[in-house]
């Protein structure tokens, strides 16, 4: 099997597997369970852990380059081994990300603008939980809810800061910090697919600008063409009427 086939076969299971982690994650941490209520919860994720860790070592296995695969995918090599660090365990769901490739959108600008909207949605999400997750229980936090984490997070992706609401601890400085460079990454997407729809508008009118010219030019030469094709048609009549006239003169000679 090859690992393109591979991917193909495992792309939703995976995207399933993220979303059971999400859910169980975000249950734990907004409902605040701990102690013996979250050993299930624990369960789940330390599973959805070896989904992806087999997949990753599959990928590995199946890669014709394994050293050039294992370099340019060091971020599925974060997601492995960094369960220890519960916030992180987030990194998992850019598994989510690379199925939105495949969204509707039969234009490149459509699969920009829907690959950007839930990438944009699925950061807030993820930092939103990552940051209620270190936060709520440290002293002197300021994110103590999730409606809290969720207003954080726009503010933060969007680099507006109002600074109401900001991480204490060194951990949800982490996520703050790798939330905004997303939040800069994504507004330059927007960016540069806008930019691209201007351009493409701009084309599309001067192509439409230079088709009506080129018709209007037709148009204006039509009766030009008429004329001209109607004195090519006299001309000819005149020749003839000339070649009967000298041979009806050359008869009257000859008799």
């Amino acid at each position: 099997m090859t690992q393109a086939r591979y991917r193909d076969l495992v792309e939703w299971p995976l995207m399933a597997t993220a979303l059971i982690f999400l859910a169980a994650y975000a249950w734990q941490v907004i409902g605040r369970v701990d102690g013996a209520a979250a050993a299930p919860f624990e369960v789940i994720l330390w599973i959805t852990w070896g989904v992806f860790a087999l997949d990753y070592f599959i990928n590995l296995w199946l890669a014709e380059d394994r050293m050039r695969w294992f370099l340019w995918n060091l971020h599925e090599l974060l997601i492995v081994v960094l369960p220890f660090f519960r916030p992180l365990r987030l990194l998992r769901l850019v598994t989510l990300l690379s199925v939105l490739q495949r969204t509707v959108g039969e234009t490149l600008r459509g699969r920009v603008a829907t690959y950007v909207a839930g990438a944009a949605a699925m950061l807030i999400l993820i930092g939103a939980l990552a940051v209620l997750d270190v936060e709520q229980g440290a002293p002197d936090a300021k994110i103590m809810t999730f409606g809290d984490a969720a207003w954080w997070a726009v503010t933060t992706i969007t680099t507006v800061g109002y600074g109401d609401l900001y991480p204490v601890t060194p951990i949800g400085r982490v996520v703050a910090a790798a939330l905004m460079m997303s939040g800069i990454a994504v507004l330059g997407i927007v960016t540069a697919s806008i930019a691209s729809w201007l351009v493409q508008r701009i084309e599309e009118n001067a192509e439409d600008v230079a088709a009506a010219a080129g018709e209007k030019a037709a148009a204006a030469e039509e009766p030009v063409r008429a004329e001209m094709a109607d004195l090519v048609k006299e001309i000819a009549a005149l020749r003839l009427e000339i070649a009967e006239l000298r041979r009806a003169t050359e008869d009257s000679e000859h008799r």
